[in-house]
């Protein structure tokens, strides 16, 4: 994954997280706030089991279900923090919408790798063919489907010893 550089922002993913809840009639709990500290301790792509075996491993003590750990990262995505990213195998990762500028993704069909990008040409192309159809964009999501160089690499032959004399 490429590092792509965060964006300011007016105020925190905790602090919007807690307005969204707000305008649900929800308050943002010990577990919410954990969570997204979480989450938003580093820019990485990850599935929730991954997020719930980094929450297991907290040495403060601080325990959060796995029900609140699905039911929260479904309102995270919901109030624009996150966005799921689609892998071959059919399962889904989550990434960080909030604080991170537009970007697309190249996605390895052999291994899954996700490998972020961003093209200004790209952005031009989608808003000019949008501006001709006469669309109002509200933002676009690019998944380019391949393999990647590794997995296209010959495999290294191991010789055994047998085959060397």
């Amino acid at each position: 994954m490429n590092d792509l550089s965060t964006l300011p922002t007016a105020i925190s993913p905790a602090e919007k997280f807690r307005e969204y809840l707000v305008t649900k009639g929800q308050r943002m709990t010990r577990e919410r706030d954990i969570i997204v500290e979480e989450v938003f301790a580093n820019h990485e792509h990850f599935e929730p089991d991954d997020l719930i075996e980094r929450l297991g491993h907290r040495t403060d003590g601080r325990r959060v279900s796995r029900s609140t750990v699905y039911r929260t990262l479904t309102s995270m995505e919901e109030c624009g923090l996150l966005r799921k990213v689609a892998r071959p195998n059919g399962r889904e990762v989550y990434e960080h919408d909030y604080g991170y500028p537009q970007h697309d993704h190249l996605i390895c069909d052999t291994c899954g790798k996700l490998i972020e990008f961003q093209n200004e040409s790209i952005g031009r192309e989608i808003e000019e063919a949008a501006k001709q159809m006469g669309f109002l964009k509200s933002g676009h999501r690019l998944e380019v489907y391949g393999t990647c160089e590794d997995c296209r690499r010959p495999k290294q032959r191991r010789f055994r010893k047998l085959d060397m004399i």
